[in-house]
């Protein structure tokens, strides 16, 4: 017999990768929306101490919220720049959730979702020990072509 709930704990993720092969994340326990969105580019701007940081992302609804326009109106280092409506294969950010997906996490059957999030943390440490790896997600897309 199988029950089920319906209702299921979740964790999301923001991540991004840098053209030098650098894997950055963030792992919330809630939806992304705007606070983790500035909580990551704070993150960001920590690590990474070249000026400007260009940031390239869709048009998600947490991109877009006026808590994080604001974040941004504010900031001199982060340059922002949106991928056209619906274009994952220009985003190299999507190959690396493909390559965790279907390689680094492929068959995997948690028993729950924190077993799932050490998981995802332990994948990710592999994948930023391979920087040719996550350049090899930048080259993919031709942005540089």
């Amino acid at each position: 017999m199988i029950l089920h709930q319906g209702r299921w704990p979740k964790f999301s993720a923001i991540s991004g990768i840098t053209p030098a092969g650098r894997l950055y994340m963030n792992v919330h326990k809630s939806s992304i929306k705007g606070p983790q969105v500035i909580e990551f580019l704070d993150h960001l701007q920590r690590h990474i101490r070249r000026r400007p940081i260009m940031v390239f992302w869709d048009s998600g609804p947490h991109h877009r919220s006026k808590l994080v326009q604001a974040y941004l109106a504010a900031q001199r280092r982060l340059e922002v720049h949106r991928f056209p409506g619906y274009s994952p294969e220009l985003n190299p950010d999507e190959w690396v959730w493909s390559h965790l997906k279907q390689h680094e996490l492929a068959s995997y059957a948690p028993h729950d979702v924190m077993e799932l999030s050490r998981e995802l943390r332990r994948a990710i440490v592999r994948m930023r020990v391979r920087p040719g790896l996550i350049r090899s997600f930048v080259a993919a897309t031709h942005l540089y072509d």
